[in-house]
């Protein structure tokens, strides 16, 4: 039985824990997640999804302000004699005297396919470009960003409609199985970690805020991929009369219009003008107030008469 430290903090890694804990091949020792923080409009002081399954299913939970800062929870974990450190999305550095505790190695899943997208990201920036095809990886957990070795890795295809909730989702039933076949090839002596190629480097930087405005001279096309990209988080925004409009749901239109003029508002949404083709907004969320289909919005507004 392989012994793992698990090293994760959002959603998206549960999936893996789960099926790591139930796989009679790995023994998890412990869980090492972000500390407890405010979330939601109350900001109620909230564990994360990993500490809370880790809390059900009795696995022990060390949750470091900075791990790397931290030396007794360091001592701690290489108390637990671990064969592999396994990250994903754990949002820490990690120092060397913490990858070198494991017998074996830190093994980390990426949402990307090194050497595109080394960052914080990876999803919403492959949307947001307009991929066609992004995917998962594992390698071998460097002191440089995102640059160790890649031992797997699998493609995903980004259909034009996906969002990154959607890419979010798939990425998380995918990788399970893919750090499985890592450890165990890993172990058995079967897999060689490759080094990434210097050529296709790319960062998927944090997201500013002024990315997240729709800027309407840009095509179509690419206001629909930004919508997609960070669809909910934290939703691409236009200004309308002092409010913020959080646009939730797009398509592009083939066909010309105004730069930034409403064109006209049918059963299927609001039409908008932009730098090359058309969009049609469809579902938005106005300052104040819940989702809601784009045509309620602009017929509340009065922006025009309605097209029949």
């Amino acid at each position: 039985m392989i012994n793992i430290v698990f090293f994760g903090t959002p959603a998206i890694g549960l999936k893996s824990l789960e099926y790591l804990n139930n796989s009679d091949k790995f023994n998890v020792l412990a869980v090492v997640t972000q500390p407890d923080k405010p979330a939601g409009r109350g900001h109620k002081i909230t564990m994360s999804p990993i500490k809370q399954y880790a809390l059900a299913n009795n696995i022990p939970v060390f949750q470091p302000k900075s791990i790397r800062k931290e030396p007794e929870i360091q001592n701690e974990l290489k108390k637990l004699s671990p064969d592999f450190f396994v990250t994903f999305a754990f949002g820490q550095i990690l120092s060397q005297d913490v990858l070198d505790i494991p017998k074996f190695a830190t093994i980390n899943l990426h949402a990307s396919l090194l050497p595109k997208y080394r960052g914080a990201n990876p999803i919403q920036r492959a949307i947001i470009n307009g991929d066609k095809e992004t995917g998962i990886c594992t390698m071998i957990t460097e002191l440089g960003l995102d640059c160790g070795d890649v031992c797997l890795r699998e493609v995903i295809k980004i259909p034009d409609d996906m969002t990154c909730v959607d890419l979010f989702n798939e990425i998380s039933e995918k990788s399970p199985v893919l750090i499985e076949k890592t450890l165990i090839g890993l172990v058995d002596k079967t897999l060689t970690p490759q080094k990434q190629s210097e050529d296709g480097v790319c960062m998927a930087n944090k997201l500013t805020k002024e990315e997240t405005q729709i800027d309407w001279t840009k095509s179509a096309e690419d206001i629909h991929n930004l919508v997609r990209g960070i669809y909910k988080s934290p939703s691409a925004y236009f200004i309308h009369n002092g409010k913020i409009i959080k646009v939730l749901e797009t398509k592009v239109i083939k066909e010309d219009g105004d730069c930034a003029k409403f064109i006209k508002v049918s059963k299927d949404g609001v039409e908008v003008g932009c730098g090359k083709d058309c969009i049609l907004l469809v579902k938005v969320k106005p300052e104040g107030k819940g989702e809601m289909f784009a045509r309620d919005w602009a017929n509340g507004q009065q922006i025009f008469t309605k097209s029949k």
